[in-house]
């Protein structure tokens, strides 16, 4: 019989923190981001809980106005090789974009940190939505959004082709005979596409785990595409019921039609609870949080997806301005939210500005009520599992010692890990070797 489905929970790290006002709340180190001690702290206090992974979100690009954390922050693929260290069974997922990465190197990284960990490593793909980074990487201009998903798919093909390189049985290791290895079991990928051309093989074994994990995270239609076709999970970056629900009908609809079963990719919104002791103290705490947003800021922040777009050239009081194609070839889906929740709303560009910059989210509460959330979302067919912003500095671990125990007793969550790599975690199957699985066919 199949194992009863549970949810599926990761921890995103965030440093000081991914708003303006993060690094400003009492018990937060403003250097958090660069801090070893803190990443190594929430890693532990996410494996102690029985957490899937944690999850480590990254852009090549920053402006003066970049919420802290952006301005000064580890890079994910050090950082995550560093935890692989202080942890034993927990994932390790890292954000890369395939956009400006180079297939090989980037498959040599992510392949060593899954042999350094055991099989617990995660590549979330992202082609990159901030225009800025282009000139960061000798380019003039950004890739155009359609040939951003493009390459995307040809990167991500060429580094499972490169993660196949050698078979799992291709190390013999004979001191007797002198074979180090079974010759007949490396190959050279020899791909030549639009994008890329890739000779291979790669200079790094398999994992036990087989492959990485993929996640994904665009939600416009060529990224929901790309995750359909591709992804095992998925960071989804929206707020309410109905929304997360009618994405990840979506999503589950394409993948069918795709050919794909057993319920991947996994859909993982992304949640920031903000949790006290009562419903009432919750609500009080979310206030204060909003207080400390200025106008300021949060025009400022608004125009992060539309490429850092600079909205103080409008008035304030006056309705959302008409914004055209602008943010189309950044954070597209965000840039078309905003968009169309401004304009069914009616609302002007103050109430656009602080709408997104202190939004409520549907997880505010008790840990009794954050629970209940939780485990609508995932019976009615929003959810496969979340991954856990921080709202306020407290929350994290409000939610990994009060919500994860309640989740625990109801028996929608582990109350000890069964496997010791991602894939197990997830109940993702071992990556067969592609050539292992050819010569498996041609025998029988």
């Amino acid at each position: 019989m199949p194992a009863k489905r549970q949810l599926r929970l990761g921890t995103t790290i965030h440093g000081a923190g991914a708003t303006k006002y993060g690094w400003r709340q009492p018990g937060v180190a403003p250097d958090a981001s660069i801090s070893l001690a803190h990443y190594a702290s929430v890693a532990r206090k996410s494996e102690a809980a029985k957490l899937d992974f944690v999850f480590i979100v990254d852009s090549p690009y920053i402006t003066p106005d970049s919420a802290p954390h952006f301005l000064n922050r580890f890079e994910p693929l050090t950082v995550l090789s560093a935890l692989a260290t202080v942890t034993s069974k927990i994932g390790l997922v890292a954000t890369a974009t395939s956009s400006y990465t180079e297939p090989f190197t980037l498959a040599r990284q992510f392949a060593s940190l899954d042999l350094l960990s055991g099989g617990r490593a995660g590549w979330n793909v992202v082609t990159t939505g901030l225009e800025g980074a282009a000139q960061n990487y000798g380019r003039d201009k950004h890739f155009d959004h359609a040939v951003r998903y493009r390459r995307a798919a040809e990167h991500l093909a060429v580094v499972q082709g490169l993660w196949d390189s050698w078979e799992d049985d291709a190390f013999v290791y004979d001191k007797e005979t002198g074979v180090f290895f079974d010759k007949s079991k490396l190959h050279a990928l020899d791909h030549k596409g639009e994008f890329f051309s890739v000779k291979g093989p790669l200079n790094i074994r398999r994992s036990k785990q087989g492959q990485p994990v993929i996640f994904q995270a665009g939600g416009s239609d060529a990224g929901r595409d790309l995750a359909a076709r591709t992804a095992n999970a998925i960071f989804a970056g929206l707020e309410t019921f109905e929304e997360t629900q009618e994405f990840y009908r979506d999503i589950k609809r394409r993948a069918a039609a795709l050919g794909r079963a057993g319920g991947e990719p996994l859909v993982m919104p992304g949640i920031a609870p903000i949790i006290g002791g009562t419903d009432e103290e919750a609500d009080r705490i979310y206030r204060e949080l909003a207080e400390l947003v200025t106008i300021e800021d949060a025009v400022v922040q608004l125009g992060r997806p539309f490429a850092y777009y600079d909205f103080t050239k409008h008035d304030l009081d006056a309705p959302f301005p008409e914004m055209g194609d602008i943010g189309a070839n950044a954070y597209r889906s965000h840039s078309d939210r905003i968009k169309r929740i401004a304009r069914e709303g009616g609302l002007t560009l103050r109430e656009t500005a602080l709408r997104f910059a202190t939004p409520r989210g549907s997880f505010v509460g008790s840990p009794e009520k954050i629970a209940d959330i939780a485990q609508h979302w995932f019976e009615n067919g929003a959810a496969d599992g979340f991954i856990l912003g921080v709202g306020i500095a407290e929350s994290l671990d409000t939610f990994l010692e009060q919500v994860v125990p309640i989740l625990q007793k109801r028996g929608l969550f582990r109350e000890d890990y069964e496997h010791d790599t991602l894939r197990g975690h997830l109940g993702i199957p071992f990556a067969e070797n592609r050539y292992a699985v050819r010569e498996q066919l041609a025998a029988e």
